[in-house]
């Protein structure tokens, strides 16, 4: 059987980047169709780690509370030698920062990100997989296989989150250079019986003249002495051979901190490690994100959470592109600000492979805030105003009329539309030139665009704008605003303009990178 469908956004992948995509672009009212080629989801915990910032995209997204409802919370890291401790590291966080290092199987992340899909009417086909493409001046032309047979999907635009084998990277001609580490690993899902403090993870060496020639990595999961554990592959064991208990139970003879025997294993499998990165991260109307733009070791965790970050820094540009409410040239900047973190990300994940995290730095708030991926920045890009380009900071203890407690400022931004910002000082305020400045970004944005005055608790202001109260003088630590000030905060939760004084022409030429010209308006 062979059919013929349409549908905005065709998604290659059902795995957590292309159900992010589907989610963001669905939640807009954007029509997507998303396949998988996997009859079944996978239940093995792949990838687990979830680093703050991904738990703000998944605030934004409302599924944190599901998210957080089956996590373990990652505590830190105890590194042994030879048998005896050598360290600790405590993963914690400063006070702006509002979530900690969690701890989920990638299967129930996945199982979470479907039902909120499922939520917006959009359901994984499962068993079909996209087998080639074409693209035109107008959208895209796609052959998917499966089910009920061969069909044929037209997109105006193919998302590929296809993985590392990625159909759509190799339809696109992309490049994926890089290479392969030597050793081979092995994963054990298990429970053990020892006494090491909930949350924190396990690093585990036998060393020869300095260097390490066996290896055990354990990181916690939710349940009863539950560990996702990683380790050097025995000569026995083929790429093609799945590890048994007594495969882990060998290692852990020889490299446990204390006599523990493991049980009730979930899963296990036999991986390399390779770090590659595609030479674009798009084409014209199609895409790759995740696992199909770059790959690398899995210290950190950083994996998963970038090609998350990928699919929610796309989602927003496609939902204004099929708008037609985005500026020539959006799209490009998908490239522009994420290929060079997937390069950092690349390299960092190489050497903490071989050095271990935060090799590079004696300071461990830079460190922890990295590895968190804090400090991800723009800054450069076509659609970002000077300096700005940097995680927007939350800020707490704000107020506003009606609400009896204090607010965060990340309660306020919608992550569906942009955020505008405008910080008045103490003292009296000039009411009408944040009107006016309201009124222009809300044209700017073809109207998608919150606004709100903050206002210090010295500020003389009586508005109509929505007025927030910086009561704790939060926003004005995090964000060090020197007198009035204007900030648009974009979707994905990033700075697009941090600007001293309230400059209705800068806030309106910057939104014109983004945006398309308002119906009207025919300023050159």
């Amino acid at each position: 059987m062979s059919d013929t469908s349409d549908t905005q956004v065709l998604i290659a992948g059902g795995g957590p980047i292309g159900l992010t995509a589907a989610i963001e672009l669905a939640r807009r009212g954007i029509a997507c169709r998303i396949v998988d080629p996997l009859v079944e989801p996978p239940q093995y915990a792949k990838a687990v780690g979830v680093q703050p910032r991904t738990l703000e995209v998944f605030e934004g997204m409302g599924v944190l509370r599901r998210i957080l409802d089956g996590a373990l919370l990652m505590r830190g890291q105890i590194v042994y030698v030879n048998g005896e401790r050598v360290s600790q590291l405590d993963m914690t966080l400063p006070d702006d920062v509002p979530f900690g290092f969690i701890a989920i199987p990638q299967y129930a992340t996945e199982a979470i990100l479907r039902d909120e899909l499922a939520m917006h009417g959009v359901h994984v086909q499962r068993g079909v997989r996209v087998t080639g493409f074409t693209q035109d001046a107008d959208g895209v032309t796609a052959a998917l296989a499966g089910g009920t047979g061969e069909q044929t999907v037209r997109a105006a635009y193919l998302v590929g989150a296809d993985g590392a084998h990625s159909t759509v990277r190799k339809g696109l001609g992309l490049t994926f250079e890089g290479a392969a580490f030597e050793e081979r690993y092995m994963l054990g899902d298990v429970e053990v019986d020892w006494s090491a403090p909930r949350g924190y993870g396990v690093r585990s060496m036998h060393q020869t003249d300095g260097k390490t020639d066996d290896l055990l990595v354990c990181i916690p999961l939710p349940g009863r002495c539950r560990y996702r554990m990683s380790m050097l592959v025995p000569d026995d064991l083929g790429d093609d051979d799945t590890p048994q208990l007594h495969h882990i139970q060998a290692v852990l003879d020889r490299l446990s901190p204390e006599p523990t025997t493991a049980r009730n294993m979930r899963w296990s499998s036999v991986f390399g490690v390779s770090h590659r990165i595609v030479d674009a991260y798009g084409k014209g109307r199609v895409f790759v994100a995740g696992d199909a733009a770059h790959i690398h070791p899995p210290t950190g965790a950083q994996g998963m959470n970038t090609g998350i970050q990928d699919a929610h820094n796309l989602a927003w540009k496609l939902a204004l592109a099929l708008a037609g409410q985005a500026a020539p040239g959006l799209l490009e900047s998908y490239d522009a600000e994420r290929r060079p973190v997937g390069e950092d990300v690349v390299g960092r994940t190489v050497r903490s492979a071989r050095e271990g995290i935060g090799a590079d730095s004696t300071d461990v708030d830079y460190i922890m805030r990295r590895e968190a991926q804090l400090l991800i920045d723009y800054a450069g890009s076509p659609i970002v105003a000077g300096a700005a380009g940097s995680r927007a900071p939350d800020a707490k203890g704000l107020t506003r009329d009606a609400v009896t407690g204090p607010l965060r400022l990340f309660e306020l931004l919608g992550r569906r539309e942009h955020t505008t910002l405008l910080y008045a000082p103490d003292g009296p305020v000039d009411v009408a030139m944040y009107a006016r400045a309201a009124e222009a970004a809300l044209s700017a944005a073809n109207g998608r665009m919150d606004v709100y005055l903050i206002a210090s608790p010295g500020a003389d202001v009586t508005t109509d704008l929505p007025l927030i109260r910086d009561t704790a003088g939060d926003f004005a630590r995090a964000y060090a605003p020197a007198g009035p000030s204007a900030y648009v905060v974009r979707p994905d939760g990033y700075l697009g303009l941090a600007a001293a004084g309230v400059d209705l022409a800068q806030l309106v030429a910057h939104l014109g990178a983004t945006f398309a010209k308002p119906e009207g308006d025919v300023a050159g």
